[in-house]
């Protein structure tokens, strides 16, 4: 399995709140962000892994080239626009292969992503699996409507019937990135315009729900993490 993970963004909103490292190195019980990403990776038959991080990032640059791994690590260094622009920078490294793509301040159980990577393994994802929780604690969630068999039929940037959002984990099997050209090519700039444009498209994705998933993006958001993982799941 191919993976991608974004890791490019300044977290602006944890160093206004006083954090002094960039946020793929916040720990979550004494684990970074992004060693826990890459933690999950390789314990899921990881192949190789591309991860693009931010110029300014130099604490982030140094904590992965220091790293001694059991798989290739192709390491993109370069500011983006967004997480749309970061997510097309690393084409030539993903284009015609299936990949799981993942964000780097997704907080979620281990054993929920065993049975999100099993569903990938089974080849029936139609174009692609993307996580979903019906857990919000985002202030911009995008949420989905999921129809039957698990369906994704639409994107929304309001709630749907279905009640639940995109969840930052997503394994593409059919190549997006000329329509992840097209976007960019219009001024596109996030990645949940992309989403809408593949499923306007027809491109099939199956949902995956997870109890919870947790987006770091305030220093509150480091006790709930490592709350919600203390406590395992029941």
């Amino acid at each position: 399995m191919n993976y991608a993970i974004i890791a490019a963004g300044e977290g602006e909103r944890l160093k206004n709140e006083g954090l002094d490292c960039s946020k793929p190195l916040v720990p979550i019980l004494g684990i970074p962000l992004i060693g826990r990403i890459l933690k999950t990776c390789i314990n899921h038959q990881a192949d190789s892994i591309t991860c693009i991080i931010n110029e300014e990032a130099l604490d982030v640059r140094r904590y992965l080239q220091t790293l001694i791994l059991p798989v290739p690590l192709t390491l993109i260094i370069q500011s983006t626009l967004s997480s749309m622009h970061s997510l097309y920078r690393m084409r030539p490294y993903l284009e015609f292969k299936p990949f799981i793509l993942m964000t780097t301040d997704s907080v979620f159980h281990e054993k929920e992503f065993d049975s999100f990577f099993h569903q990938v393994k089974s080849g029936k994802n139609r174009d692609g699996i993307m996580a979903v929780t019906d857990f919000i604690d985002d202030e911009k969630p995008l949420y989905v409507e999921i129809g039957e068999q698990g369906r994704i039929e639409k994107f929304s940037d309001t709630v749907t019937k279905s009640k639940c959002v995109t969840g930052g984990m997503y394994y593409f099997e059919k190549n997006i990135y000329p329509v992840a050209e097209k976007v960019i090519n219009t001024g596109g700039q996030r990645l949940r315009l992309l989403l809408k444009n593949l499923a306007e498209q027809d491109y099939a994705f199956q949902s995956f729900l997870f109890s919870k998933i947790i987006d770091v993006d305030h220093v509150t958001d480091i006790a709930k993490a490592e709350a919600f993982l203390s406590e395992g799941l029941q």
